[in-house]
């Protein structure tokens, strides 16, 4: 079972890293193999935030969609991340913001298993190398949108 973590410290505000984060059907412009994302719904209860999504991720022939649960919790500056439905037997990922000056520590968990064994042997392999391109996505995607202000 694939788990990794990373932890950037990026010239932004943790507002909005955050939102950049939530902004889910952005996905497919900078995160690499993420193909198209979908949102279903978003929803507001007092300071929390729930979105129910689609990721579709792939390269070449090889695509694959996932449903997603996204709960962010506004007080803690956490967004929590488990999958509904698809290839993943279970994911559960956790994006926790911290101000730094005026600069933010975004720290990224991630424990997921994929439903096909052998995909999940190759996963295991290649996994954190994506974690990090995956982040490295974020970070320059926030410094494109955000350090121009």
């Amino acid at each position: 079972m694939p788990k990794a973590s990373v932890k950037r410290t990026i010239n932004c505000s943790k507002e909005d890293l955050i939102n950049l984060v939530l902004n889910i059907e952005d996905y497919p412009k900078f995160i690499p193999y993420c193909l198209n994302a979908k949102i279903y719904e978003n929803k507001f209860e007092n300071e929390d935030q729930t979105i129910i999504a689609d990721l579709t991720i792939g390269k070449g022939p090889f695509k694959d969609t996932y449903k997603s649960n996204v709960k962010y919790n506004k007080k803690e500056d956490v967004i929590f991340v488990k999958n509904i439905d698809g290839p993943l037997k279970y994911l559960e990922n956790k994006w926790h913001f911290k101000n730094i000056g005026k600069l933010t520590e975004v720290s990224f968990d991630v424990d997921f298993e994929l439903k096909n064994k052998f995909l999940n042997i190759l996963m295991t392999k290649s996994f954190k190398y994506g974690l990090d391109k995956i982040a490295d996505a974020f970070q320059k995607r926030s410094e494109e949108l955000f350090n121009n202000r």
